[in-house]
């Protein structure tokens, strides 16, 4: 979809695509930003974009070299596909991980507000050390997500946070005179059982405690003597993988998931020879016929939207990387019916668990 901005205008996608034609790959907080950008001559010397999921900031802000921090790896792939298909040179940008330090002073910042308080306050943490008393942040996000928990964060490191008007349903927050803090943890310690702590970066996902679903599938899992190579897939903090190696330590291991922020979570979780670490969001990197087991609480939602066509393509590619004799087990919510599209890739698929909310499927050839 092109989208011309001033003398500007580029064609961009999303990635991974959609079938649902009302998803974008930009939103009018991102049309904001740039509006704020162009109508306050805002310096985008050494600019910091956060958040930038498809790449829309980094397009139209090109020729000031923007620095773009990424934290997972579909955001990677889809920035890279939207500026080679516009022919905008690579060399132009700079990818950082939320975990290298920045170690430049920043002026102007970006940060399209993402879904988790707890990633935003992330963000601040990770830029609180490089800002300077000129630094200016500008928080894009449409009104209806805005939550006071937000003003809150913002009000920790800044003296000065301001809401701008409404534009298209959207709004601006921008943020200046940043304070002195002290550092904060960016860890959590959770608590599986008497035996068993995991800790994670507080923005991965169920932050505070083991989410349901997964407690579900724990109580459930499927895990046979002869399930020898084992796929966490989308492992999160890595919790599923840590009850199979305790039921089997003997298990080769692979984790897998599309956040950088996850994958780091889960290294704090476990380790060993047998275990293998995959920062990815696809299984291409997996031979045919590899594992014995693969076993999944897969993720339906993307920030703001609900989206289970990542999850079944995981499942098809899955097919694929499953021995003959192996196996797939998930769990999800009822009202997902996951069934009517796993029953189109294998040729068994049973119920072997449900309560009032969750249901856990078994597949297999």
């Amino acid at each position: 979809m092109n989208y011309q901005y001033g003398n500007r205008e580029f064609s961009i996608t999303r990635y991974p695509s959609s079938t649902n034609k009302s998803l974008t790959a930009w939103n009018a907080a991102d049309e904001y930003i740039l509006k704020y950008i162009d109508e306050n001559k805002t310096n985008t010397k050494d600019i910091l974009i956060y958040n930038d999921r498809f790449g829309f900031l980094s397009l139209f802000l090109s020729e000031s070299k923007p620095k773009a921090i990424i934290e997972s790896k579909s955001q990677e792939k889809a920035i890279n596909q939207n500026l080679i298909s516009n022919n905008v040179e690579l060399k132009n940008f700079e990818f950082l991980t939320p975990f290298q330090d920045l170690k430049l002073s920043v002026e102007t910042i970006i940060i399209k507000v993402p879904k988790s308080a707890e990633l935003f306050r992330f963000y601040l943490e990770h830029l609180s050390e490089v800002l300077t008393a000129n630094s200016v942040v500008i928080c894009g996000f449409m009104t209806k997500y805005f939550t006071p928990q937000i003003l809150e964060i913002a009000n920790k490191y800044f003296e000065l946070a301001e809401q701008t008007l409404a534009l298209k349903k959207s709004r601006l927050l921008i943020l200046k005179n940043p304070k002195k803090t002290t550092k904060a943890s960016i860890i959590n310690e959770i608590k599986l059982n008497d035996k068993i702590s995991l800790k994670q970066y507080s923005s991965v996902f169920s932050s505070k405690n083991i989410d349901y679903a997964t407690q579900f599938l724990i109580d459930n899992i499927n895990l046979k003597e002869t399930d020898k190579k084992v796929l966490d897939l989308g492992s999160g903090n890595g919790v599923l993988a840590c009850v199979i190696k305790g039921k089997n330590e003997n298990c080769e291991i692979h984790l897998l998931d599309d956040s950088l922020l996850a994958i780091e979570s889960s290294k704090l979780n476990i380790s060993g020879e047998n275990i293998h670490f995959h920062y990815n969001d696809n299984l291409k990197e997996f031979d045919d016929n590899y594992f014995d087991f693969i076993v999944s609480n897969p993720p339906f939602h993307f920030e703001h939207e609900t989206n289970i066509e990542i999850a079944i393509s995981l499942f098809e590619e899955a097919v694929r990387c499953l021995k003959r004799d192996g196996h797939l087990q998930l769990v999800a919510n009822k009202h997902l019916n996951y069934k009517t599209h796993l029953i189109k890739i294998f040729e068994n698929v049973e119920i072997t668990a449900e309560n009032e909310k969750f249901v856990i499927y078994d597949c297999f050839f």
